[in-house]
């Protein structure tokens, strides 16, 4: 995988670097004064990116301290956020027994549900972008150049998700917490005035610091920052990914103590002979996970059907007979996990258990209320592997021990994430920091893989990749800017008019240069009056892509990118026409900022591996 870093040249800070501005080849000012001036305005904006790559090797250090901030106050708002989720879970399993034992207070309950699925429908009208899981969105963000109005997604997160939670929907808390420390650390770099390749790497930053405070687990947000957000192990993203996500962890301790989330200290270790069983437990794991997939964008499918204020009351309304009659099932699915871990009889019961969560998760989610997915994931992965174990037991006495059930439990928690997310490295690592032991890292591993090639077989999507194409299809941009966390975005869209055509021209034609590039990651993208400007993206070239082992002049770059330099290691090289792009270069290339979905849309094909 890859990804790109975004900086805008009028931020780029001054320093020493090569000029990469009279070395790279810009087009020719044949055509007269007006591609004269354009060329001379490619010049001095590559001038300022020299400076700022000149940089960047130390500006990483004061990055990863801004990270740090992000980190502490992201999972102070996450801590907060999962407090209040908490609480609401327990009202709810509280209030539903209140309800069966006096069925009278079913009127009064089908009336408060009517009326906060109203509110509720009218906080997702309000704010789009905090609806559903929000990682989906913070992708959109990060890789298609959303605009997040920050303050407003943390407002319609806080309300919508603790409102929903009191009635107990089938809804986790990491997508959201995930959401939370991104919009929070935009903020901040808001507040110190940071701009594109900064703002977008705090944006990051703050996703890991998310799920960190919301699993009590740093390892496992930094990785899915990079495997899943991120998308590309870029050494600066590396350093201010961990730095706010072991900032967030430890305010999420502070608060709630040492113990992860997901509690598998007590788990035996599974004797060597039993290994060969990852691989029909992978396949389980791999068909749930793809079952997962196709039930949730169906229900979302089948809820769009619908007037828009009809979902939220619907699925509140689906909650009592679960409530009632299936109390395990409320909230993202702590408990649940813990008595299928656990669970040492009653096949049938984990059969119906697994039934009702995933329609009821479907029905949750669906509806569009804020609430993520992620634990209900590993909830439904953790019953089938429970299943599982059980019936290996019963069919096999005497070769699958009791004790092989829990292990088979963890085992396939982690593949269906991995086959649902298509993150194997972030499920590996989170059921591994979950049992504070690498013993497990073996089966873990084998089961995570295995169900990501059965989903990968059956060509099921990632499941947040879907749901980004399905907001993309419904909202677009929606107009929204990240300005100020406010009000109506139109700064951007304004100013994008005002500028006129000619200036958009004369930037396609001078940035039509025999060299630029791109590549399948995007972290950043423009925020307001910065995306009037030029972006720098940063892109790695992956072996056997299309330009790996090219020279700069032989490739048939596309238009609107220019290169303007290439690191090889810790080297920079000037990107002369005769200079050959290496496998694991990174490369960096600017464009006009508006243009950042068409220009890596371009690259995937050049800079991507065949594989």
């Amino acid at each position: 995988m890859a990804h790109n870093k975004v900086a805008h040249n009028e931020d780029a800070p001054g320093g020493n670097a090569p000029d990469t501005s009279e070395n790279a080849e810009l087009p020719q000012n044949a055509d007269g004064p007006q591609n004269a001036n354009a060329t001379q305005n490619a010049k001095a904006s590559e001038g300022g990116v020299a400076k700022f790559l000149g940089q960047l090797g130390r500006k990483q250090w004061t990055i990863a301290i801004r990270a740090i901030v992000c980190g502490l106050i992201a999972g102070l708002l996450v801590a907060l956020y999962r407090y209040g989720i908490g609480y609401g879970t327990r009202f709810a399993r509280w209030m539903y027994p209140q309800i069966l034992a006096q069925p009278w207070l079913i009127a009064p309950f089908v009336c408060a549900a009517a009326a906060i699925g109203l509110f509720v429908a009218w906080l997702v009208r309000l704010e789009p972008m905090a609806s559903g899981s929000g990682i989906p969105q913070v992708e959109g963000v990060l890789l298609l150049g959303l605009r997040m109005r920050w303050l407003l997604v943390l407002v319609v997160r806080f309300a919508g998700g603790l409102l929903c939670g009191m009635f107990g929907l089938s809804l986790g808390r990491e997508g959201p917490s995930i959401q939370i420390g991104a919009a929070a650390s935009q903020g901040v770099s808001g507040a110190m005035k940071r701009d594109g390749f900064e703002e977008n790497t705090l944006i990051t930053a703050g996703a890991a610091a998310g799920l960190s405070a919301a699993f009590n687990a740093p390892l496992s947000g930094m990785m899915f920052a990079l495997e899943e957000v991120h998308r590309n192990f870029s050494p600066v993203i590396l350093l201010s990914a961990a730095s706010a996500s072991l900032s967030a962890d430890f305010v999420s301790k502070t608060w709630f103590g040492l113990r992860p989330v997901l509690n598998f200290t007590s788990i035996g270790q599974l004797a060597l002979p039993l290994y060969w069983w990852m691989i029909p437990l992978g396949i389980v794991a791999g068909l749930v996970g793809s079952l997962t997939n196709r039930m949730l964008l169906g229900f979302q499918s089948l809820y769009g059907k619908l007037p828009a204020i009809a979902g939220p009351v619907i699925a509140l309304l689906i909650a009592l007979p679960c409530g009632l009659f299936a109390p395990k099932v409320l909230g993202g699915g702590e408990e649940l996990i813990d008595f299928a871990e656990h669970a040492s009889s009653g096949v049938l019961m984990l059969l119906g258990l697994l039934a009702v969560k995933m329609l009821f998760t479907g029905t949750s989610f669906g509806s569009g209320v804020p609430g993520g997915i992620f634990m209900p994931i590993l909830a439904i992965g953790t019953l089938a592997g429970s299943i599982f174990g059980l019936l290996a037991v019963r069919l096999l006495p005497g070769i699958v021990p009791q004790g092989a059930v829990a292990v088979f439990a963890v085992c396939a928690m982690a593949g269906t994430l991995s086959a649902s997310v298509k993150a194997p490295m972030t499920s590996i690592l989170l059921a591994v920091e979950m049992s504070g032991s690498l013993v497990h890292m073996l089966p873990v591993a084998a089961c995570a893989f295995i169900a990501l090639f059965v989903s990968d077989v059956l060509g099921i999507k990632p499941i947040y990749g879907a749901l980004l194409d399905r907001y993309m299809a419904a909202h677009g941009n929606d107009g929204n800017d990240g300005n100020a966390g406010g009000g109506k975005g139109d700064t951007a869209d304004t100013a994008r008019h005002e500028s006129g055509t000619q200036s958009a021209l004369q930037w396609r034609h001078a940035l039509h240069a025999p060299h630029a590039l791109h590549m399948p990651h995007a972290i950043a993208h423009s925020h307001s009056r910065a995306a009037l400007g030029n972006a720098v993206l940063e892109f790695p070239v992956e072996f056997g892509s299309a330009i790996a082992g090219l020279r700069v002049g032989d490739i048939d770059w596309p238009r609107g990118a220019a290169l303007v330099d290439i690191r090889r290691g810790e080297r920079e090289v000037v990107p002369r026409r005769e200079e050959t792009i290496m496998p694991g270069d990174y490369v960096f290339v600017m464009f006009p900022a508006d243009g950042l979905a068409q220009v890596r849309a371009g690259m995937v094909a050049l800079c991507s591996s065949p594989m």
